[in-house]
């Protein structure tokens, strides 16, 4: 039996707060517990932020920061440290001496300005961050304006990144990384270590305005990682991932730059695991109804669920059936287990409808006949429809446009997101209804009230 604690890395943070909680302790804490890792804190700076930058900064004192780390490495140990905002001189100095007591690996993080231009770092402090705590750092994080501040090196390109790279193992760090978020272009991070060439971490840049404690987040994943016991190149490439995900799923709040979301790769986790769930109950559902088979059309059913709005990028976030639903001697069966990207159509109609009513993230299509439309109704659904012959011309050229055209006409002609989306198909086109709803199982529950009004008006005996 092992013990609770035995297996559990923990990493340190030595920075500022932010009480706009996008960076600093807020930032490492919730990247630190996104990785399975328990963070620990000595607080150095209370700071008065939100996303339009600094307006006050109390500093802790400095022996009650270094009392904070004797405090939890004595009981709790830590694997790993990391430094941000260290403010002034003399809590460098408690942070220096307190490291080398206790012999703690550190990722130094060298924050010297926040994002909107505020100093974290007093100017004096500069000097004493170089020689006490530089050659201290296991990995240096500085990026471009801070890898200037250090060396003197005024970085644009990676020729100046190798060079103060370069500049900054000979001034003690033991690895270090540039980052090049602020590159003109795709982002380049460039990682230094003695004896090895560079070694270069390429990406993309994101189309998100969310990126305010990016720095905090990156070096706090390194931190995590290496307490978890991965190469220092593994962390960097894995925190390089990390970040980009924050990013993608960062929080547009506040007026000027948002926060970067260390939780969203934990949050779409949960939110693929739920999809999955409930299509599998609709699934279930959908098996063991008898009154179902009538309604699959000639292309076969399927049903689809997209995640929430928030987390929706591409027609791949929406949950489906590879192969179809079949009917099978008079029953539904699913040809294999759901799978997100399973399926476009179903995927352009659920998009298209989230983009007037996002809690509606859920369809499945049926065959089309007026006995079936009329059975819609009866079982008190709301319709609408739209004219495939009537599809603009420019529409019909560009593949993958018509649902989406379709569904919009038929919201807009109804007023809001309808029960029933239908077309009674074009050339090529086989007729469609669409049955929409917030869930898979609320879809199909839906269907099945189709289904019984079918059954009784076949079960009712001859006038």
């Amino acid at each position: 039996m092992f013990s609770h604690g035995s297996r559990i890395p923990k990493a340190l943070t030595i920075a500022g707060s932010d009480s706009g909680g996008g960076a600093g302790i807020e930032a490492d804490l919730k990247t630190f517990s996104a990785l399975g890792v328990h963070g620990l804190v000595a607080l150095t700076a209370v700071t008065a932020q939100n996303t339009m930058g600094v307006s006050a900064t109390h500093p802790i004192p400095p022996e009650i920061v270094s009392s904070q780390i004797e405090a939890v490495v004595s009981d709790i140990g830590v694997d790993v440290a990391k430094t941000g905002m260290l403010y002034s001189s003399r809590i460098i100095e408690e942070v220096a001496k307190s490291a080398e007591k206790n012999k703690l690996r550190l990722v130094v993080d060298p924050v010297m300005v926040s994002k909107a231009g505020s100093p974290l770092l007093q100017p004096d402090a500069v000097e004493t961050f170089k020689s006490l705590i530089m050659p201290l750092a296991e990995v240096l994080t500085p990026n471009l304006d801070e890898a200037f501040a250090i060396t003197g090196i005024k970085v644009n390109d990676l020729e100046s990144s190798i060079a103060a790279g370069n500049r900054m193992l000979e001034m003690g760090a033991q690895n270090v990384v540039v980052k090049g978020g602020h590159l003109e272009g795709d982002p380049i991070d460039v990682l230094f270590q003695k004896g090895k060439p560079p070694k270069k971490y390429g990406g993309k840049r994101l189309p998100c305005k969310a990126t305010h404690g990016t720095g905090c987040t990156f070096s706090a994943a390194i931190a995590a990682h290496l307490a978890k016991g991965y190469s220092i190149e593994q962390s960097v490439s894995l925190s390089k991932a990390f970040v980009e995900a924050a990013i993608l799923y960062g929080y547009n709040i506040g007026k000027g730059v948002g926060p970067v979301n260390p939780l969203g790769t934990l949050q779409i986790d949960a939110a693929r695991y739920s999809v999955i769930e409930r299509m599998n109950d609709a699934i279930y559902l959908l098996e063991r109804t008898d009154s179902l088979h009538s309604m699959s059309p000639e292309c076969q059913i399927n049903l689809g669920m997209a995640l929430p709005a928030y987390f929706i990028r591409d027609i791949d976030d929406v949950c489906a059936i590879p192969g179809r639903i079949f009917n099978v001697a008079g029953k539904l069966k699913a040809a294999a287990c759901p799978a997100f990207g399973a399926s476009k159509h179903v995927a352009k109609v659920i998009l298209s409808a989230m983009a007037f009513d996002e809690s509606v993230r859920s369809c499945m299509n049926i065959k089309f006949s007026n006995e079936i439309l009329e059975a819609c109704r009866e079982a008190g659904l709301t319709t609408s429809s739209y004219d495939r012959q009537l599809e603009p011309p420019n529409v019909k050229l560009k593949e993958g446009e018509s649902i989406p055209w379709g569904v919009r006409e038929a919201i807009l002609s109804f007023g809001k997101v309808p029960d029933i989306i239908y077309h009674e198909g074009d050339v090529g086109k086989e007729p469609m209804i669409n049955i929409l709803g917030k869930d898979a199982v609320e879809v199909v529950a839906k269907a099945i009230r189709i289904g019984r009004v079918l059954d009784s008006k076949a079960n009712k005996p001859a006038q």
